[in-house]
């Protein structure tokens, strides 16, 4: 899960079996932290329980950093973003509404050599966009197949150029602002995805059977036309013993998220489960299509990795573990299924038709084939799976065939308490309350994501600088800044939407009305 690294002194602090670890802020507990000092920063290892990979210090971590390698037209991207998001239409050209289809557009992109029988399969869900997308303009509807699809080793920008776009908001008559990638990550890479997303509101589909992305597409339509919930959030924090990930996660960001938002959106029951008691797998398991089902679930926890050549990779990685875990001084050895709720956790009755669901925690989202925080300047990029794939999880809340979740945020690779902890600042939770409300208020969950992106972009922008200045004016680079930076560069990036970037939550007595989506 969730976890920014813990500083700490190799030989005088105890090792954390979880993996996971808490920013030690300047002032608040030491004056001082120098390279020299540990980075623990790696999941849960499920077959043994002990880090997936050792310790680093921050100086190894800075010599990463000084490897990082984005493209030019990426950092360039980057740097476009970061200047016009205080604009009122940085997300798209002539300030259009992001909540109408009509203007705000949606198309899909396939590989070039996608099989005919998924695009067909998937054919209610489009036929249902292009109703809606094109009703003013056939531009703004979009299928991105054979030809013009997703090409072997294509980046984002050379995709977009093949269609006259290049940085900047994005233009919906050129190629929507919704955008819907199809098949799995080793195809059309997550980085790929990540350089779409940040001017475009993207997401992904990836499934191993023709009949779930059939089974998706009609529990979209079906939410959007025939669906109401209750205006009903919960917000699911689990609080381990003897653990500093889960204890920042559950009183930094869960539990006072769950507050600001009781107070903000007086017309949604918001539920807080945190802890003893409350984070429980079976509880879990009620609010992932049981009677306890919301509209909106946001659970933080931490997710679960495996050896890459274990058989559970594929089936269990980013499983959620709950608060059944006795901790890491309590519990030794090989992580029991008892602790962690995984794909086949979700019975053949479950009801999730038209609930968006918000993980955070390690590969919650997806793994990707190497290992993004063990490479760069000194050594080869570490394996993590046989190929990239889509976490399971997700999989199976999307495509169950009692009926579907609309969208499934994740975080693919690692995911940090630096996300909403910042070194010297203290609790930084505004990117996630923004990021609610606006899911509350009937935003696409695409849309709605634009903060993380906006927060992507900004740190990006800071790192390369720094690294900018080391190189230009032959500066001894601060490990433990540049250390930080690296991981909070790598977390932002990682956010991803598994679903449709353009669903929204269909809540109270609304409606769908026309050139909307949703209710």
């Amino acid at each position: 899960m969730t976890a920014s690294p813990l500083l700490r002194s190799v030989s005088t602090s105890p090792q954390l079996a979880s993996g996971f670890s808490l920013v030690l802020p300047i002032g608040r507990v030491q004056a001082m932290v120098d390279s020299t000092q540990s980075l623990v920063f790696n999941g849960v290892n499920g077959a043994t329980g002990e880090y997936l990979l050792p310790p680093l210090t921050t100086a190894q971590v800075a010599q990463f950093a000084l490897g990082e390698r984005l493209t030019d037209q990426h950092q360039k991207d980057l740097k476009v973003r970061q200047f016009l998001q205080n604009e009122p239409t940085f997300r798209m050209v002539d300030d259009r509404d992001p909540k109408d289809l009509g203007q705000a557009g949606w198309g899909v992109i396939f590989a070039r050599d996608a099989k005919p029988e998924v695009r067909n399969a998937l054919a209610e869900l489009l036929d249902h966009r292009r109703s809606v997308a094109s009703a003013s303009d056939e531009r703004r509807y979009r299928e991105y197949t054979g030809d013009d699809g997703h090409r072997p080793g294509e980046s984002a920008h050379d995709f977009l150029a093949r269609f006259g776009v290049g940085p900047g908001p994005a233009k919906p008559d050129k190629l929507p602002y919704y955008v819907l990638i199809v098949g799995d990550p080793e195809t059309i890479p997550f980085r790929f995805q990540y350089e779409l997303d940040v001017q475009r509101a993207v997401g992904r589909l990836h499934f191993d059977t023709v009949e779930e992305y059939a089974q998706y597409a009609h529990s979209v339509v079906v939410a959007e036309t025939s669906v109401t919930h209750p205006r009903r959030a919960v917000f699911f924090g689990v609080h381990n013993d003897d653990d500093p990930a889960t204890e920042l996660s559950a009183t930094q960001l869960v539990a006072p998220l769950a507050h600001f938002l009781r107070e903000d959106q007086t017309e949604w029951t918001v539920d807080a489960m945190v802890g003893a008691g409350q984070a429980t797998k079976e509880r879990l398991g009620s609010l992932l299509g049981g009677d306890g089902t919301p509209a909106l679930l946001f659970t933080a926890s931490h997710g679960i990795g495996f050896p890459i050549d274990d058989p559970r990779l594929l089936s269990e990685q980013g499983a959620l573990i709950c608060q059944d875990w006795p901790g890491p001084e309590q519990h030794k050895g090989a992580m029991s299924r008892d602790h962690y709720l995984a794909a086949d956790d979700i019975g053949s009755d479950a009801q999730l038709l038209g609930m968006i669901g918000f993980h955070f925690a390690c590969y919650g989202a997806g793994t990707p084939r190497l290992d993004d925080f063990a490479h760069h300047a000194f050594q080869e990029a570490a394996p993590l799976a046989p190929h990239a794939f889509v976490a399971a999880l997700p999989r199976r809340l999307l495509g169950h065939p009692k009926g579907g979740a609309l969208a499934i945020v994740g975080h693919v690779e690692r995911a940090w308490g630096c996300s909403f902890d910042w070194q010297g600042a203290g609790p930084q939770r505004e990117v996630f309350e923004s990021t609610f409300k606006q899911l509350m208020e009937g935003m696409p969950v695409g849309a709605a994501m634009e903060f993380f992106n906006g927060r992507y972009a900004e740190i990006s922008v800071i790192l390369t600088g720094e690294l900018d200045a080391i190189k230009r004016d032959n500066l001894i680079p601060n490990d433990v800044k540049l250390a930080r930076l690296w991981i909070a560069n790598n977390d932002a990036r990682g956010y991803a939407i598994i679903g449709d970037p353009a669903v929204r939550l269909s809540v109270g007595d609304a409606k769908i009305g026309v050139g909307t989506i949703g209710g």
